[in-house]
């Protein structure tokens, strides 16, 4: 199995994976989206950037490789940074594919280019859900459709319906004048239900305002309504500094961050045993990410983004 397949497995699961002495393959999450040209609907997905920068081991990848292989984790490592030097010999004639991640070229000024593979969604959320596209949907006047076969085809009356109307007339006639008695015996009947209901209404009101007065209390200062909205904060973004096998190690790094100002933490050990320690950690993705980018232009390159999921 080739690098690149361990690359590709990992970025199902982890946001960030960093090969050692060449760079890290990042994803952003992004939403669904409509091409309103083609009428072509895509499930969310997950956009992989590669960031050359990101070159210090951070042990998730070798470590991945040795549980694979179930070697050591000397002899991973060693793997890795043969397939890197032979990755480098072919990025300087020619352009560099990785299965299933995309591919990767030198410009005329001598920095990698990254194309990435868009036939691959790692978004596990959007397994199963391919792209597909809907025909436009045409909406039809049906009233002017109506009005046109009126027009085309009008209907007259016929010679037998003509002779059959007057004794129509007769029966819809005497029908009326039966309603028309009914419905004003009907009212009668409502209008004195309607007023011997009002009347006990009343009469109920009176009695309700009776007890009311006789017992009446007064607040001269009632108590305003606190309402408290209270935001609950995972602070689940960590931009790491670094992982420790020794937690001497990362407490000297903890107080070497809290002392240039950062509101440094430590997370704890990760799977591989080692004391991980942030710079900062964060309730926003957005906000983490460009803390990060801070971080790397004035602090350390070699920072990278955790996300804890809960």
């Amino acid at each position: 199995m080739t690098t690149a397949k361990y690359i590709s497995d990992l970025l199902y699961r982890y946001e960030c994976v960093i090969v050692p002495n060449f760079g890290g393959f990042v994803t952003n999450e992004i939403s669904a989206k409509v091409n309103h040209f083609t009428h072509t609907f895509y499930a969310p997905s997950k956009q992989i950037t590669f960031n050359s920068h990101l070159q210090n081991n951070d042990g998730l990848l070798v470590n991945y490789v040795a549980t694979i292989e179930n070697i050591s984790y000397s002899e991973a490592l060693e793997i890795i940074e043969i397939e890197v030097k032979k990755w480098k010999l072919t990025l300087k004639n020619e352009e560099l594919s990785l299965e299933n991640i995309g591919s990767i070229k030198l410009n005329k000024e001598g920095k990698l280019i990254f194309d990435p593979c868009a036939s691959i969604n790692y978004l596990t959320s959007s397994f199963g859900l391919n792209s597909f596209m809907s025909p436009a949907v045409k909406r039809i006047s049906y009233k002017e459709k109506v009005k046109q076969l009126e027009t085309i085809a009008p209907i007259f009356p016929s010679e037998e319906n003509k002779r059959r109307t007057p004794v129509f007339i007769k029966y819809a006639a005497t029908a009326a004048i039966l309603f028309a008695i009914g419905t004003v015996t009907w009212n009668e009947f409502q209008k004195q239900a309607y007023n011997n209901l009002v009347s006990k209404a009343e009469q109920q009101q009176q009695q309700v305002e009776k007890s009311i007065q006789e017992a009446t209390f007064i607040i001269s200062n009632p108590l305003p309504t606190i309402t408290l909205n209270v935001a609950k904060e995972t602070f689940n973004y960590h931009i790491i500094a670094g992982a420790f096998r020794e937690p001497e190690n990362a407490e000297t790094k903890l107080q070497e961050l809290l002392k240039k100002g950062f509101n440094a933490r430590i997370l704890g050990v990760n799977k591989w045993n080692l004391t991980q320690v942030a710079f900062e950690s964060f309730n926003s993705k957005n906000e983490a990410i460009n803390k990060l980018n801070a971080i790397a232009r004035t602090e350390s390159e070699d920072a990278w983004l955790l996300v804890e999921e809960f």
